[in-house]
């Protein structure tokens, strides 16, 4: 099972700003997942929970509001997506994540 994050890096301004990357399954299956943050009083996601088609690809939105320069990360936790499901939350609180995917977080 793999999932990829274009790029695998976010910087963006202390000041705020956003920055859009793109979530790949690179497997023939549907995969399912949620993002958590470190910081997320700084930092909103959009989508937070999703699904990704096999071989496919979802765009992520990063967005950060004002505050003090630092480190933070998102963790991506993916699995393979039940077959019926249509609600990505309800959905991902019945598996168990198979895989993640961790993105730095630079505000500078």
């Amino acid at each position: 099972m793999s999932m990829t994050a274009d790029p695998p890096a976010c910087t963006v301004p202390a000041a705020g700003g956003s920055s859009t990357h793109k979530l790949v399954n690179g497997t023939p299956e549907k995969l399912i997942f949620k993002i958590k943050s470190s910081n997320n009083t700084e930092y909103r996601i959009t989508p937070v929970f999703g699904f990704i088609d096999g071989s496919g690809s979802k765009d992520v939105v990063i967005t950060r509001t004002a505050g003090a320069p630092k480190e933070d990360k998102l963790v991506i936790h993916f699995a393979n997506a039940p077959a019926d499901a249509t609600d990505a939350q309800a959905a991902f609180a019945t598996v168990t994540p198979a895989g993640t995917i961790t993105i730095p977080l630079t505000a500078q």
